[in-house]
């Protein structure tokens, strides 16, 4: 089963946050499909750190190709399906990476690795925690 990681269990997923439930990493590790990530995550985490929020260790883009691929994580491009399924989105959540992150999981059909309880209000939306 392909995987979509929402910003947190991205995070938590390579920092070895014990945050992350049992199940989200068991379902990581364990797949036997791929796992995406999708360039909002990034872009989210890039703004966190633009803002003092946050910190990596290290250079952004080398720290997210090394994590990319040793854990062997596909980018997910965003695309305009994905676009125009949040333009139709019901309004339950007002985080912008968060709301792409939904739609792209309902475009593309995968299930969505996440803690965020407001992803439970987004009908045929499939979460894993």
């Amino acid at each position: 089963m392909n995987l979509l990681l929402d910003t947190q269990a991205l995070l938590w997923f390579i920092l070895s946050d014990p945050r992350l439930s049992r199940k989200a990493q068991d379902s990581i590790v364990e797949t036997e499909g791929m796992i995406f990530v999708s360039p909002a995550s990034l872009w989210e985490i890039a703004i966190k750190i633009s803002i003092g929020k946050y910190k990596l260790p290290g250079n952004f883009q080398q720290f997210w190709d090394k994590q990319l691929e040793i854990n062997d994580f596909t980018l997910l491009p965003i695309s305009i399906a994905h676009a125009s399924l949040v333009a139709d989105l019901p309004y339950h959540h007002r985080d912008p990476f968060d709301r792409l992150i939904i739609a792209q999981s309902l475009v593309e059909k995968i299930p969505v690795v996440s803690s965020d309880s407001m992803f439970n209000f987004y009908k045929g939306v499939e979460k894993i925690w």
